[in-house]
């Protein structure tokens, strides 16, 4: 058995990690099916051991339960922290008893494991394959199984950065230059691992024809961009809310410009617009702003429906409100807050990172400014914002 000390690491790092009992990972369910296809197997893994049990996070071709420590075979890698590739588990000393092996749970016969080792050096568990079949054991499917485990290990340490950066994000709201100092130092640590996972698929691509096998590495790489364009979203998010200036900006002008640049995604002549009146601040901004919240719009219809969108602006007690209307799918009232929140995705049928509208709102109140949402009478949504009136 495991040292308790070892338990002990390992607990808090999966603590961390906050992966057990909550739905697979895409990702590591991507990871996982292409481990049992590059080993050539129908049964694939990742095991995570707490101090008394076995838990599949991720599984490829079957069902996964919690297993008991004294019941696990792989329970063996995690203790030596070396890999086992064995052609027939049922005639090796170590597993001809286990459960798996003797038909009470399986009936394994071929078996590899690789160690999922942290940074910190600690095993907090395995990338397992399988078979009820005899195969030989190749140093091909050792090697792929190798690197297919650190990229494992990668995606949970971009998640833990990710949502460690999104909550110093939410305790330095009020310290701007702190927060964007923070995006800087640690967009490095962030980078590194996810251009790791990148070179590996790239790698295994150039080795892979079988179409199924290609797939299923297409879908881990579209989880990479998914990975990449959180992170430049979450550093945007940080570096955003600076001083913006004191110039006077036509946001006419930036609108026209913001729906040039949206050309494609939103069609120009579902978008009605009124005069804008003029702010200060920064251009550059105010424009990611009112893109933003034009894209959110045309994005989010009722299923099939051509959007229908309105910017127009008001006066309001010294303040400019642009209001942006949609007649999309609403946010219900109780959402209203919550929408505006990093990593806050209520509807998650639609491609995003949930970081737009919270780099919007600091935008705006960067610029003295505030930013909200209402319900749209006859159905849809009112994102607003209020900047001080410009006199001329």
């Amino acid at each position: 058995m495991s040292a308790p000390a070892d338990d002990r690491r390992r607990e808090r790092v999966l603590a961390a990690y906050d992966v057990l009992g909550r739905p697979p990972r895409r990702e590591l369910d991507a990871l996982v099916e292409l481990a049992a296809q590059v080993a050539g197997v129908p049964f694939a893994a990742v095991n995570l051991f707490s101090s008394d049990a076995q838990h599949p996070v991720a599984t490829s071709g079957f069902e996964g339960h919690s297993t008991p420590m004294d019941n696990a075979m792989c329970r063996l890698v995690v203790e030596s922290g070396e890999p086992i590739m064995v052609e027939d588990a049922a005639r090796d000393a170590r597993f001809a008893g286990n459960p798996w092996t003797t038909g009470e749970l399986a009936d394994v016969r071929y078996y590899g494991s690789q160690p999922l080792r942290t940074p910190s050096g600690v095993v907090i568990g395995t990338l397992c394959v399988f078979d009820n079949e005899v195969h030989q054991v190749t140093p091909e499917a050792a090697r792929g199984l190798e690197q297919l485990a650190d990229r494992v290990v990668d995606v949970l340490e971009l998640e833990l950065a990710s949502r460690r950066l999104s909550e110093v994000n939410a305790r330095l709201s009020t310290s701007n230059d702190r927060l964007a100092h923070f995006a800087g130092q640690v967009s490095h640590d962030l980078k590194n691992p996810l251009t790791a996972i990148s070179l590996s698929l790239e790698a295994l691509e150039l080795e892979i024809t079988d179409p199924y096998q290609t797939d299923t590495l297409a879908r881990a790489r579209r989880g990479v961009d998914r990975m990449g364009e959180l992170i430049s979203n979450l550093l945007e998010f940080a570096s955003q809310g600076v001083a913006p200036g004191d110039d006077v900006v036509d946001l006419d002008a930036e609108l026209a410009s913001a729906l040039d640049d949206l050309d494609g995604r939103v069609p120009r002549g579902s978008v009605r617009t009124g005069p804008l009146p003029p702010a200060r601040g920064d251009a550059a901004q105010l424009r990611s702003v009112l893109m933003n919240l034009l894209d959110n719009a045309a994005k989010f219809t009722v299923d099939g429906a051509e959007p229908e969108i309105e910017v127009e602006a008001v006066l309001r007690d010294g303040h400019s409100r642009v209001e942006v209307r949609d007649r999309g799918r609403g946010v219900p009232d109780d959402k209203h807050e919550r929408v505006f929140a990093p990593l806050s995705r209520l509807d998650k049928t639609v491609d995003g990172t949930g970081i737009g509208l919270a780099t919007c709102r600091r935008i705006v109140e960067a610029h003295g400014g505030s930013m909200g949402v209402e319900e749209r009478v006859g159905g849809g949504s009112v994102f607003w914002f209020e900047l001080p009136l410009v006199v001329a």
